[in-house]
């Protein structure tokens, strides 16, 4: 199972990630932020399915594809 890792602090909102996501992981929340616009947020992490696009093609390097113990076995 992976783990996405969202660094909010270095996210700048463009929303990338959410028109490159094939399985609909990222949303933005209801509400403008104190940073001035709604943030991105990971509504649906299972329906991840490790294509890494996300990770790939962010301009802040704010998002990061863990896979856990279990996935590296799995993908030898």
């Amino acid at each position: 199972m992976e783990k996405i890792k969202l660094n909010r602090k270095w996210c700048k909102g463009c929303g990338l990630c959410i028109e490159i996501c094939p399985k609909n992981v990222y949303d933005r929340e209801a509400k403008v932020s104190t940073k001035g616009f709604k943030e991105i947020i990971v509504k649906n992490p299972d329906l991840c399915n490790q294509c890494q696009l996300c990770e790939l093609l962010c301009p802040d390097l704010a998002i990061t594809i863990e896979k856990t113990k279990k996935d590296a076995k799995v993908n030898k």
